[in-house]
Protein backbone atom coordinates (compact mmCIF):
# COMPACT_ATOMS: atom_id res chain seq x y z
CA UNK A 1 0.00 0.00 0.00
CA UNK A 2 1.44 3.31 -1.23
CA UNK A 3 3.67 6.09 1.84
CA UNK A 4 2.24 8.99 1.66
CA UNK A 5 2.59 12.58 3.19
CA UNK A 6 -0.06 15.19 3.29
CA UNK A 7 0.79 18.84 3.35
CA UNK A 8 -1.74 21.30 4.40
CA UNK A 9 -1.17 25.17 5.00
CA UNK A 10 -4.22 26.34 5.49
CA UNK A 11 -6.18 29.65 5.36
CA UNK A 12 -5.34 30.52 9.03
CA UNK A 13 -1.86 30.93 7.49
CA UNK A 14 -0.76 29.66 10.68
CA UNK A 15 2.36 27.07 9.50
CA UNK A 16 2.55 23.49 7.63
CA UNK A 17 0.74 20.84 8.39
CA UNK A 18 2.51 17.39 7.64
CA UNK A 19 1.24 13.81 8.47
CA UNK A 20 2.07 10.51 7.01
CA UNK A 21 -0.38 7.64 6.11
CA UNK A 22 -0.72 4.07 4.12
CA UNK A 23 -3.44 4.52 1.90
CA UNK A 24 -4.92 2.79 -1.42
CA UNK A 25 -6.88 6.08 -1.52
CA UNK A 26 -9.66 3.91 -1.06
CA UNK A 27 -9.01 3.20 2.43
CA UNK A 28 -6.56 3.65 5.04
CA UNK A 29 -4.47 0.82 6.65
CA UNK A 30 -2.99 3.20 9.46
CA UNK A 31 -1.34 6.71 10.31
CA UNK A 32 2.17 7.52 10.89
CA UNK A 33 3.90 11.14 12.50
CA UNK A 34 2.09 13.97 12.06
CA UNK A 35 3.75 17.85 13.38
CA UNK A 36 2.79 21.45 12.65
CA UNK A 37 6.08 23.85 11.98
CA UNK A 38 5.16 27.41 12.30
CA UNK A 39 5.42 29.90 9.93
CA UNK A 40 8.20 32.83 11.10
CA UNK A 41 6.95 35.98 11.20
CA UNK A 42 8.12 37.32 8.10
CA UNK A 43 6.65 34.67 6.21
CA UNK A 44 3.35 34.60 7.80
CA UNK A 45 2.84 38.60 7.58
CA UNK A 46 4.33 38.21 3.71
CA UNK A 47 1.80 35.51 2.94
CA UNK A 48 -0.91 38.15 4.69
CA UNK A 49 -0.04 40.93 2.41
CA UNK A 50 -0.46 38.65 -0.27
CA UNK A 51 -3.88 37.74 0.25
CA UNK A 52 -4.80 41.43 -0.08
CA UNK A 53 -2.42 42.13 -3.71
CA UNK A 54 -3.68 39.07 -5.26
CA UNK A 55 -6.10 39.87 -7.61
CA UNK A 56 -4.15 42.00 -8.95
CA UNK A 57 -0.79 40.34 -8.61
CA UNK A 58 1.47 39.04 -11.92
CA UNK A 59 2.39 35.73 -11.69
CA UNK A 60 5.73 36.88 -12.53
CA UNK A 61 5.72 39.09 -9.63
CA UNK A 62 9.28 39.17 -7.91
CA UNK A 63 7.55 39.69 -4.40
CA UNK A 64 5.28 36.75 -5.44
CA UNK A 65 8.50 34.50 -6.56
CA UNK A 66 10.28 35.54 -3.67
CA UNK A 67 7.22 34.28 -0.82
CA UNK A 68 7.00 30.97 -2.98
CA UNK A 69 10.10 30.15 -2.75
CA UNK A 70 10.10 30.33 1.11
CA UNK A 71 7.28 28.74 1.92
CA UNK A 72 8.13 25.76 -0.69
CA UNK A 73 11.04 25.08 1.70
CA UNK A 74 9.11 25.73 4.82
CA UNK A 75 7.56 22.87 3.38
CA UNK A 76 10.55 20.80 2.98
CA UNK A 77 11.24 21.14 6.30
CA UNK A 78 8.05 19.87 7.50
CA UNK A 79 8.47 17.07 5.22
CA UNK A 80 12.71 16.17 6.44
CA UNK A 81 11.27 16.90 10.15
CA UNK A 82 8.67 13.91 10.21
CA UNK A 83 11.56 11.72 9.61
CA UNK A 84 9.89 8.85 7.44
CA UNK A 85 10.21 8.22 3.62
CA UNK A 86 7.43 8.57 1.49
CA UNK A 87 6.80 7.23 -1.89
CA UNK A 88 4.43 9.83 -2.57
CA UNK A 89 3.39 13.70 -1.46
CA UNK A 90 0.61 15.73 -1.69
CA UNK A 91 1.51 19.21 -1.53
CA UNK A 92 -2.12 21.18 -1.42
CA UNK A 93 -0.33 24.71 -1.32
CA UNK A 94 -0.81 27.88 -0.04
CA UNK A 95 -3.77 29.24 -1.15
CA UNK A 96 -4.27 33.38 -1.89
CA UNK A 97 -7.17 33.66 -3.98
CA UNK A 98 -10.49 32.07 -4.24
CA UNK A 99 -12.82 32.85 -6.69
CA UNK A 100 -14.47 30.04 -8.14
CA UNK A 101 -17.09 32.15 -9.82
CA UNK A 102 -14.13 33.70 -12.29
CA UNK A 103 -13.15 29.73 -12.51
CA UNK A 104 -10.01 30.76 -10.92
CA UNK A 105 -8.56 29.43 -7.88
CA UNK A 106 -4.55 30.05 -7.06
CA UNK A 107 -2.15 28.20 -4.64
CA UNK A 108 0.70 28.99 -4.18
CA UNK A 109 3.97 26.70 -4.11
CA UNK A 110 6.60 24.81 -5.84
CA UNK A 111 6.22 21.77 -6.96
CA UNK A 112 9.13 20.66 -8.70
CA UNK A 113 11.11 22.61 -6.41
CA UNK A 114 9.21 20.61 -3.04
CA UNK A 115 10.29 17.52 -5.54
CA UNK A 116 14.18 18.30 -5.66
CA UNK A 117 14.20 19.09 -2.16
CA UNK A 118 12.90 16.58 -0.74
CA UNK A 119 13.59 13.66 -3.50
CA UNK A 120 10.27 12.40 -3.57
CA UNK A 121 7.07 12.37 -6.86
CA UNK A 122 5.20 15.33 -5.32
CA UNK A 123 0.72 15.68 -6.22
CA UNK A 124 -0.20 18.92 -6.35
CA UNK A 125 -3.07 21.65 -8.07
CA UNK A 126 -5.50 20.07 -6.33
CA UNK A 127 -8.26 22.51 -7.10
CA UNK A 128 -8.15 23.81 -10.77
CA UNK A 129 -9.40 20.87 -12.66
CA UNK A 130 -12.97 21.18 -10.51
CA UNK A 131 -13.01 25.02 -11.24
CA UNK A 132 -12.15 24.62 -14.59
CA UNK A 133 -15.19 22.26 -14.75
CA UNK A 134 -17.76 25.02 -13.11
CA UNK A 135 -17.07 23.55 -9.97
CA UNK A 136 -16.30 25.73 -6.73
CA UNK A 137 -13.00 23.70 -5.64
CA UNK A 138 -13.68 23.27 -2.34
CA UNK A 139 -13.88 21.49 0.09
CA UNK A 140 -12.00 18.78 -1.01
CA UNK A 141 -11.80 17.06 2.35
CA UNK A 142 -15.53 15.03 2.06
CA UNK A 143 -14.31 11.80 0.25
CA UNK A 144 -11.67 11.09 2.84
CA UNK A 145 -14.03 12.23 5.72
CA UNK A 146 -16.54 9.32 4.08
CA UNK A 147 -13.55 7.06 4.53
CA UNK A 148 -12.52 7.90 8.23
CA UNK A 149 -15.88 7.90 8.82
CA UNK A 150 -16.81 4.43 7.43
CA UNK A 151 -17.88 2.74 10.63
CA UNK A 152 -19.96 5.66 12.64
CA UNK A 153 -23.39 6.09 13.07
CA UNK A 154 -25.21 8.34 10.77
CA UNK A 155 -25.75 10.90 8.95
CA UNK A 156 -22.73 12.46 10.86
CA UNK A 157 -21.51 15.71 9.95
CA UNK A 158 -17.64 16.82 10.09
CA UNK A 159 -16.87 20.18 10.73
CA UNK A 160 -13.19 21.36 10.37
CA UNK A 161 -12.50 25.11 11.62
CA UNK A 162 -9.55 26.85 9.49
CA UNK A 163 -9.72 30.17 8.38
CA UNK A 164 -12.38 29.24 6.55
CA UNK A 165 -15.01 26.90 8.03
CA UNK A 166 -16.48 23.99 5.83
CA UNK A 167 -18.50 20.94 6.47
CA UNK A 168 -19.18 17.40 5.05
CA UNK A 169 -22.62 15.83 6.06
CA UNK A 170 -22.58 11.66 5.67
CA UNK A 171 -26.12 10.34 5.12
CA UNK A 172 -27.31 6.83 6.15
CA UNK A 173 -26.67 5.44 2.59
CA UNK A 174 -23.14 7.28 2.39
CA UNK A 175 -24.30 10.61 0.50
CA UNK A 176 -22.10 13.05 0.41
CA UNK A 177 -23.09 17.28 0.83
CA UNK A 178 -20.47 19.65 1.71
CA UNK A 179 -20.28 23.24 1.77
CA UNK A 180 -18.08 26.69 3.17
CA UNK A 181 -20.44 27.17 5.66
CA UNK A 182 -18.50 30.88 6.68
CA UNK A 183 -15.55 32.53 8.40
CA UNK A 184 -13.54 29.71 10.72
CA UNK A 185 -10.66 31.45 12.79
CA UNK A 186 -9.41 34.01 9.82
CA UNK A 187 -11.85 36.88 11.29
CA UNK A 188 -11.47 36.50 15.22
CA UNK A 189 -7.62 36.05 14.09
CA UNK A 190 -7.58 39.55 12.09
CA UNK A 191 -9.74 41.35 14.89
CA UNK A 192 -7.74 39.80 17.80
CA UNK A 193 -4.16 40.54 15.83
CA UNK A 194 -6.19 44.19 15.03
CA UNK A 195 -6.87 45.10 18.57
CA UNK A 196 -4.00 43.12 20.48
CA UNK A 197 -1.15 42.70 19.06
CA UNK A 198 -1.79 38.75 18.99
CA UNK A 199 -1.99 35.98 15.89
CA UNK A 200 -5.21 34.43 17.69
CA UNK A 201 -7.43 34.60 20.37
CA UNK A 202 -5.53 31.98 22.35
CA UNK A 203 -7.59 29.72 24.32
CA UNK A 204 -10.65 31.76 23.73
CA UNK A 205 -9.57 34.26 26.35
CA UNK A 206 -10.55 37.38 24.61
CA UNK A 207 -13.73 36.35 23.24
CA UNK A 208 -14.75 34.40 26.95
CA UNK A 209 -14.61 37.90 28.54
CA UNK A 210 -17.10 39.64 26.16
CA UNK A 211 -20.67 39.71 25.51
CA UNK A 212 -22.37 39.32 21.89
CA UNK A 213 -23.43 41.81 20.42
CA UNK A 214 -27.03 40.62 18.85
CA UNK A 215 -27.98 43.18 16.56
CA UNK A 216 -24.43 43.41 14.46
CA UNK A 217 -25.02 39.41 15.01
CA UNK A 218 -27.99 39.21 13.34
CA UNK A 219 -26.73 41.63 10.65
CA UNK A 220 -23.73 39.35 9.32
CA UNK A 221 -25.68 36.65 9.32
CA UNK A 222 -27.85 38.66 6.95
CA UNK A 223 -24.39 38.06 4.27
CA UNK A 224 -26.57 37.03 0.95
CA UNK A 225 -23.70 34.00 1.23
CA UNK A 226 -26.14 32.02 3.28
CA UNK A 227 -28.81 32.13 1.15
CA UNK A 228 -27.39 30.19 -1.30
CA UNK A 229 -27.37 26.34 -1.67
CA UNK A 230 -24.97 24.21 -1.27
CA UNK A 231 -22.45 23.44 -2.43
CA UNK A 232 -20.98 26.87 -1.86
CA UNK A 233 -17.48 27.96 -1.38
CA UNK A 234 -15.47 31.05 0.15
CA UNK A 235 -12.36 32.96 -0.41
CA UNK A 236 -10.97 33.81 3.19
CA UNK A 237 -11.35 37.62 2.69
CA UNK A 238 -15.03 37.47 1.43
CA UNK A 239 -15.97 38.55 5.09
CA UNK A 240 -13.36 41.05 5.36
CA UNK A 241 -15.64 43.89 5.85
CA UNK A 242 -17.09 42.22 8.74
CA UNK A 243 -14.67 43.57 11.25
CA UNK A 244 -15.89 46.96 10.17
CA UNK A 245 -19.13 46.52 10.87
CA UNK A 246 -17.69 45.79 14.74
CA UNK A 247 -16.55 49.04 14.65
CA UNK A 248 -17.27 50.55 18.12
CA UNK A 249 -17.41 47.53 20.26
CA UNK A 250 -14.76 46.51 22.95
CA UNK A 251 -11.95 43.99 21.77
CA UNK A 252 -13.86 41.07 24.00
CA UNK A 253 -17.77 42.23 22.74
CA UNK A 254 -16.03 42.34 19.05
CA UNK A 255 -14.72 38.60 19.67
CA UNK A 256 -17.56 37.32 21.39
CA UNK A 257 -19.48 38.37 18.30
CA UNK A 258 -17.19 37.18 15.91
CA UNK A 259 -17.32 33.58 17.52
CA UNK A 260 -21.09 33.26 17.17
CA UNK A 261 -20.91 34.84 14.03
CA UNK A 262 -18.89 31.22 13.19
CA UNK A 263 -21.23 29.61 15.40
CA UNK A 264 -24.30 30.76 13.46
CA UNK A 265 -22.98 30.51 9.76
CA UNK A 266 -22.57 26.92 10.99
CA UNK A 267 -26.33 26.27 12.01
CA UNK A 268 -27.32 27.60 9.06
CA UNK A 269 -25.85 25.53 6.57
CA UNK A 270 -28.70 23.69 4.47
CA UNK A 271 -28.31 20.33 5.15
CA UNK A 272 -30.86 17.44 3.94
CA UNK A 273 -31.44 16.10 7.85
CA UNK A 274 -29.78 16.86 11.20
CA UNK A 275 -26.59 14.66 11.71
CA UNK A 276 -26.33 12.19 15.30
CA UNK A 277 -23.27 14.68 16.46
CA UNK A 278 -20.79 17.08 14.69
CA UNK A 279 -17.44 16.30 15.03
CA UNK A 280 -14.90 18.99 14.65
CA UNK A 281 -11.39 19.46 13.26
CA UNK A 282 -8.91 21.93 12.76
CA UNK A 283 -7.51 24.99 14.20
CA UNK A 284 -10.56 26.30 16.03
CA UNK A 285 -11.75 23.36 18.43
CA UNK A 286 -8.79 24.01 20.24
CA UNK A 287 -10.63 27.33 21.62
CA UNK A 288 -13.45 27.03 24.02
CA UNK A 289 -15.31 30.53 23.16
CA UNK A 290 -15.93 28.87 19.57
CA UNK A 291 -16.48 25.34 20.93
CA UNK A 292 -19.23 26.83 23.46
CA UNK A 293 -20.72 29.07 20.48
CA UNK A 294 -21.09 25.67 18.46
CA UNK A 295 -22.47 23.61 21.36
CA UNK A 296 -25.03 26.70 21.68
CA UNK A 297 -26.08 27.26 18.41
CA UNK A 298 -26.58 23.71 17.67
CA UNK A 299 -28.92 21.49 18.69
CA UNK A 300 -27.02 17.89 18.53
CA UNK A 301 -23.59 17.27 19.98
CA UNK A 302 -20.67 19.11 18.93
CA UNK A 303 -17.39 17.05 19.76
CA UNK A 304 -13.96 17.21 18.87
CA UNK A 305 -12.29 14.15 16.08
CA UNK A 306 -10.71 12.72 19.25
CA UNK A 307 -13.43 11.22 20.79
CA UNK A 308 -13.60 9.20 17.88
CA UNK A 309 -9.78 8.11 18.06
CA UNK A 310 -8.81 10.88 15.01
CA UNK A 311 -5.89 13.97 15.39
CA UNK A 312 -7.77 16.97 14.78
CA UNK A 313 -4.55 18.85 13.60
CA UNK A 314 -3.44 16.68 11.18
CA UNK A 315 -6.39 15.46 9.46
CA UNK A 316 -6.63 17.86 6.85
CA UNK A 317 -2.34 17.22 5.76
CA UNK A 318 -3.48 13.39 6.00
CA UNK A 319 -6.28 14.35 3.51
CA UNK A 320 -4.05 15.71 0.96
CA UNK A 321 -2.20 12.54 1.15
CA UNK A 322 -4.99 10.36 0.95
CA UNK A 323 -6.16 12.63 -2.13
CA UNK A 324 -2.59 12.44 -4.17
CA UNK A 325 -2.97 8.85 -3.74
CA UNK A 326 -6.46 9.13 -5.10
CA UNK A 327 -4.92 11.53 -7.80
CA UNK A 328 -2.25 9.04 -9.29
CA UNK A 329 -4.99 5.83 -9.20
CA UNK A 330 -7.10 8.65 -11.08
CA UNK A 331 -9.88 7.92 -8.89
CA UNK A 332 -12.42 10.69 -8.05
CA UNK A 333 -11.59 13.58 -5.54
CA UNK A 334 -14.83 15.94 -5.72
CA UNK A 335 -18.20 14.96 -6.58
CA UNK A 336 -21.38 16.74 -8.09
CA UNK A 337 -22.61 17.46 -4.16
CA UNK A 338 -19.30 18.63 -2.77
CA UNK A 339 -18.08 21.01 -4.97
CA UNK A 340 -21.35 21.43 -7.83
CA UNK A 341 -18.92 20.06 -10.73
CA UNK A 342 -20.78 18.71 -13.19
CA UNK A 343 -19.56 14.81 -12.61
CA UNK A 344 -17.31 12.71 -10.07
CA UNK A 345 -13.69 14.88 -11.36
CA UNK A 346 -10.28 13.73 -10.12
CA UNK A 347 -7.55 16.42 -10.12
CA UNK A 348 -4.13 17.11 -9.03
CA UNK A 349 -0.55 17.72 -11.23
CA UNK A 350 2.37 15.38 -10.98
CA UNK A 351 6.03 17.05 -10.08
CA UNK A 352 8.26 13.93 -10.54
CA UNK A 353 10.88 13.36 -8.13
CA UNK A 354 14.62 13.54 -8.87
CA UNK A 355 17.63 13.43 -7.07
CA UNK A 356 17.71 15.89 -3.26
CA UNK A 357 19.42 19.44 -3.45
Amino acid sequence: MPRAIGLMSGTSLDGVDAAFLDTDGIAVAGFGPALTLPYDDALRADLRALLDRAPGLAADDPFLRDVTDRLTRAHAAAVAALGVAADIIGFHGQTILHRPEARRTWQIGDAALLARLTGTRVVYDFRSADVAAGGQGAPLVPVFHAALAAGLLKPVALLNLGGVANLTWIGADDRLIALDTGPGNALLDDWTFRHTGARMDRDGALARAGRVDTARLVSLLAHPFFDRPAPKSLDRQDFAAALDQLAGLSPADGAATLAAFTAGAVARAPLPAPPHRVLVCGGGRHNPALMAALRAALPVPVEPVESVGWDGDALEAQCFGFLAVRSLAGLPISYPETTGVPRPLTGGRVAEACAPG
